[in-house]
Protein backbone atom coordinates (compact mmCIF):
# COMPACT_ATOMS: atom_id res chain seq x y z
CA UNK A 1 0.00 0.00 0.00
CA UNK A 2 1.88 3.63 -1.26
CA UNK A 3 1.26 6.56 1.40
CA UNK A 4 -0.53 9.09 0.85
CA UNK A 5 0.84 12.01 -0.70
CA UNK A 6 0.54 15.96 0.31
CA UNK A 7 -1.79 15.96 -2.51
CA UNK A 8 -3.28 13.44 -2.02
CA UNK A 9 -4.14 14.85 1.49
CA UNK A 10 -5.17 18.24 -0.05
CA UNK A 11 -7.77 16.07 -2.36
CA UNK A 12 -8.95 14.63 0.58
CA UNK A 13 -9.53 17.69 2.52
CA UNK A 14 -10.79 19.28 -0.96
CA UNK A 15 -13.49 16.40 -1.45
CA UNK A 16 -14.80 16.65 2.05
CA UNK A 17 -15.37 20.23 1.98
CA UNK A 18 -17.55 20.32 -1.32
CA UNK A 19 -19.41 17.20 -0.29
CA UNK A 20 -19.94 17.71 3.51
CA UNK A 21 -20.41 21.59 4.38
CA UNK A 22 -19.28 22.09 8.03
CA UNK A 23 -22.27 24.40 8.82
CA UNK A 24 -24.75 21.76 7.14
CA UNK A 25 -22.46 18.91 9.12
CA UNK A 26 -22.87 20.76 12.04
CA UNK A 27 -26.37 21.63 12.31
CA UNK A 28 -27.35 18.04 10.78
CA UNK A 29 -25.56 16.34 14.38
CA UNK A 30 -27.41 19.19 16.59
CA UNK A 31 -30.70 18.36 15.70
CA UNK A 32 -29.88 14.76 15.84
CA UNK A 33 -27.68 14.12 18.78
CA UNK A 34 -29.89 13.94 21.14
CA UNK A 35 -31.75 10.66 19.54
CA UNK A 36 -28.75 8.86 18.88
CA UNK A 37 -28.07 5.77 20.79
CA UNK A 38 -24.95 6.80 22.68
CA UNK A 39 -26.71 10.16 23.85
CA UNK A 40 -26.70 10.58 27.87
CA UNK A 41 -29.69 11.83 29.26
CA UNK A 42 -27.97 15.36 31.09
CA UNK A 43 -25.57 16.22 28.38
CA UNK A 44 -26.71 19.26 26.08
CA UNK A 45 -25.02 20.41 22.85
CA UNK A 46 -22.01 22.30 24.11
CA UNK A 47 -20.75 18.89 25.18
CA UNK A 48 -21.91 17.16 22.27
CA UNK A 49 -20.34 19.98 19.55
CA UNK A 50 -16.79 19.41 20.22
CA UNK A 51 -16.55 15.72 19.60
CA UNK A 52 -18.76 15.80 16.27
CA UNK A 53 -16.45 18.85 15.41
CA UNK A 54 -13.53 16.68 16.20
CA UNK A 55 -14.61 13.85 14.11
CA UNK A 56 -14.95 16.24 11.30
CA UNK A 57 -11.43 18.23 11.72
CA UNK A 58 -9.80 14.52 12.66
CA UNK A 59 -11.04 13.52 9.21
CA UNK A 60 -9.66 15.83 7.29
CA UNK A 61 -6.31 15.63 8.89
CA UNK A 62 -6.20 11.83 9.06
CA UNK A 63 -6.39 11.52 5.01
CA UNK A 64 -9.58 9.27 4.74
CA UNK A 65 -8.22 6.48 7.45
CA UNK A 66 -10.45 4.30 8.96
CA UNK A 67 -11.57 5.37 12.85
CA UNK A 68 -10.38 1.99 13.76
CA UNK A 69 -6.72 2.93 12.74
CA UNK A 70 -6.63 6.41 14.13
CA UNK A 71 -9.03 6.02 17.02
CA UNK A 72 -5.63 5.40 19.67
CA UNK A 73 -4.51 8.41 18.73
CA UNK A 74 -7.91 9.96 18.97
CA UNK A 75 -8.47 9.38 22.23
CA UNK A 76 -5.03 10.21 23.52
CA UNK A 77 -5.24 13.99 22.01
CA UNK A 78 -9.17 14.01 23.03
CA UNK A 79 -8.45 16.17 26.26
CA UNK A 80 -6.72 18.92 24.94
CA UNK A 81 -9.08 19.37 22.14
CA UNK A 82 -12.35 19.14 23.84
CA UNK A 83 -12.86 22.39 24.75
CA UNK A 84 -15.85 22.92 27.80
CA UNK A 85 -17.60 19.45 26.87
CA UNK A 86 -17.86 17.36 30.27
CA UNK A 87 -17.72 14.13 28.12
CA UNK A 88 -14.57 11.78 28.64
CA UNK A 89 -13.02 9.79 25.34
CA UNK A 90 -15.14 6.67 26.52
CA UNK A 91 -18.33 9.20 26.25
CA UNK A 92 -17.20 11.15 23.36
CA UNK A 93 -16.34 8.06 21.02
CA UNK A 94 -18.85 7.31 19.64
CA UNK A 95 -20.04 11.08 18.58
CA UNK A 96 -16.64 11.16 16.97
CA UNK A 97 -17.05 7.59 15.04
CA UNK A 98 -20.89 8.96 13.92
CA UNK A 99 -19.57 12.17 13.10
CA UNK A 100 -16.43 10.50 11.40
CA UNK A 101 -18.97 7.92 9.61
CA UNK A 102 -21.38 10.71 8.65
CA UNK A 103 -18.52 12.10 6.19
CA UNK A 104 -17.74 8.29 4.86
CA UNK A 105 -21.36 7.43 4.01
CA UNK A 106 -21.73 11.29 2.05
CA UNK A 107 -18.35 11.62 -0.11
CA UNK A 108 -18.97 10.57 -3.56
CA UNK A 109 -16.88 7.46 -3.21
CA UNK A 110 -19.17 6.15 -0.45
CA UNK A 111 -20.85 4.10 -3.32
CA UNK A 112 -17.41 2.01 -3.47
CA UNK A 113 -17.64 0.97 0.13
CA UNK A 114 -19.80 -1.42 2.54
CA UNK A 115 -22.18 1.08 4.59
CA UNK A 116 -21.04 1.80 8.16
Amino acid sequence: MRAMSNHDETDVGAAVVQAIDPGEYREHFHREFRFAPYYSAGREWPDYEPAYRYGYDCYLHCRGRRFEEVEPALAAQWDRCRAASRLHWTEAREAVRDGWHHIERNLPHALDRPLR
